[in-house]
């Protein structure tokens, strides 16, 4: 019997914009493409949110939305 190691591939990851909770006990974060708001408030302790950049995977989302 014959087992062989798969190769796995790295996930392509970017510097991504985020919003992360101004709360420092709240540890909620949320990519920027996926918010619901131009400024959106913390889904958890309903804190202000603030812009940062992290890196992450690369995803894409399907629905286009503009604030108006």
């Amino acid at each position: 019997m014959h087992f062989s190691k798969k190769v796995v591939e790295p996930i392509p990851e970017e510097q991504t914009s985020i919003w992360t909770c101004s709360n420092d006990d709240c540890s909620c974060w949320m990519r920027n493409d996926f918010s619901f708001g131009e400024f959106p408030s913390c889904p958890i302790c309903h804190s202000s949110m603030t812009s940062e950049i992290k890196c992450l995977p690369v995803l894409t989302n399907g629905t286009k939305r503009s604030f108006q």
